[in-house]
């Protein structure tokens, strides 16, 4: 191989679920992964691929109540102990049902799964404007970032492990809609790093989207499109980081 040849990097992209505007999300994530001429992607809805999976450089999941058969959720564990890197994004760590009551629950039938992630989401509040601040300003992924205010959901999770945080935010009050409502002050991941074997998970909870069609069956037609973080340039910013942080760059 001549020096000027670059080692090709294959990525595996998982985008698919429920009540996200997925088609954007994939869309832009492949347009960021296309920036890098070396990288080379595919694109599944679930972790249903696992040689795909195992065999990939990195892997970056954007979903949402999408959750690995128990032989594929062994098998990330073991491909991320093994030296992996996964970039999980917004609803990855989500079980989601709607019980009689009307509330969305978050029953925890994957632990192998949130186990590996780091965290599993349980609730959000109602989308509104909060303050993400800087937990560690002094690694790669956040250096030079400073503290920033996005409309999106604030995420509310059960945590897993040792997480080395670096962006968080505070929040006390109600998360209407969900069973698990009440909650007292505290402050929430909203990037970390769950480091495990000689790899490790990167998670950014950031990035809602949802388009008019994205609430079936539940709505029809949902009267808005939002963008929440992906409005934000800072977002860009940490997508293009999580990226280089998940290729080894």
């Amino acid at each position: 191989m001549a020096n000027n040849e670059a080692k090709r990097i294959d990525c595996v992209l998982i985008a698919g679920g429920l009540y996200h505007d997925i088609d954007f999300a994939r869309l832009e994530l492949l347009k960021l992964l296309g920036e890098d001429e070396r990288v080379r992607t595919r694109v599944f809805e679930d972790y249903s691929n696992i040689e795909a999976i195992t065999s990939a450089d990195f892997i970056i999941t954007y979903t949402c109540d999408v959750v690995p058969s128990l032989e594929a959720q062994e098998a990330l564990r073991n491909y991320v102990q093994g030296g992996g890197r996964w970039y999980a994004l917004h609803g990855t760590n989500s079980v989601l049902r709607l019980f009689e009551s009307g509330l969305y629950g978050s029953p925890r039938w994957a632990p192998l799964f949130m186990e590996t992630l780091g965290s599993q989401f349980v609730a959000h509040p109602p989308i509104a404007p909060y303050t993400v601040t800087v937990a560690d300003p002094d690694h790669k992924l956040t250096q030079g970032i400073q503290p920033f205010e996005t409309t999106d959901e604030l995420y509310l999770m059960e945590l897993h492990g040792d997480l080395h945080v670096l962006l968080e935010t505070e929040f006390s009050g109600e998360a209407t809609g969900f069973d698990e409502h009440e909650w007292a002050h505290g402050t929430h991941p909203v990037l970390y790093i769950k480091p495990q074997g000689e790899g490790a998970v990167l998670y950014n909870t950031l990035g809602h989207c949802r388009g008019h069609y994205d609430m079936q069956p539940h709505l029809d037609y949902w009267p808005t499109v939002d963008r929440c973080a992906w409005d934000l340039p800072v977002f860009y910013d940490l997508l293009r980081r999580g990226i280089a942080w998940a290729k080894g760059d």
